[in-house]
C-alpha cells in the first residue's frame, strides 16, 4: 500500500494569530516545505456525520487575495463534487447553480478583472 504524508506547520504570534503557514507533501513533484498565506482543511467524521474544519490565514494575507481564494475554493469544490458524484444528473444541475453563484460572487467582489 502506498502512503503519503502531508505536513502543516503554523507559527502563531502572541495573540495566536498565524504568522506563517508552511506545508509539504511526500507525494508530489516537489517535497520541500512551501509557504502559504491561507488554508482550508475539511475532514469528514463518518461516526458523527459532520465535517471538521480548520480555516487559517496569516495576518499578511491581502483582502483581495482572500476574495480570490474563496472564489477558487468554491469553484474547485464544485469540480470535486462532480467527480465524486459519478455523473449524477442532479449533481450536475446543482453544480451549475454553484457556478452561477460563483460568477455572481466574482462580479460583486470584483474578482474577474483582477485576473490580468
Amino acid at each position: 500500500m502506498k502512503k503519503a504524508d502531508i505536513k502543516l506547520h503554523v507559527e502563531l504570534d502572541d495573540s495566536n494569530v498565524p504568522d506563517k503557514i508552511i506545508w509539504s507533501s511526500t507525494d508530489g513533484e516537489n517535497t520541500e516545505e512551501l509557504p502559504a498565506k491561507a488554508m482550508f482543511l475539511a475532514l469528514w467524521d463518518s461516526q458523527f456525520k459532520n465535517s471538521l474544519r480548520i480555516d487559517l490565514w496569516t495576518k499578511d494575507m491581502p483582502y483581495d487575495e482572500m476574495k480570490r481564494f474563496f472564489y477558487e475554493t468554491l469553484q474547485t469544490m464544485g469540480d470535486s463534487f462532480l467527480r465524486a458524484s459519478g455523473g449524477d444528473p442532479m449533481a450536475e444541475k446543482v453544480i451549475a447553480d454553484l457556478r452561477d453563484y460563483c460568477a455572481h460572487y466574482a462580479d460583486k467582489m470584483e474578482i474577474l478583472e483582477q485576473q490580468n
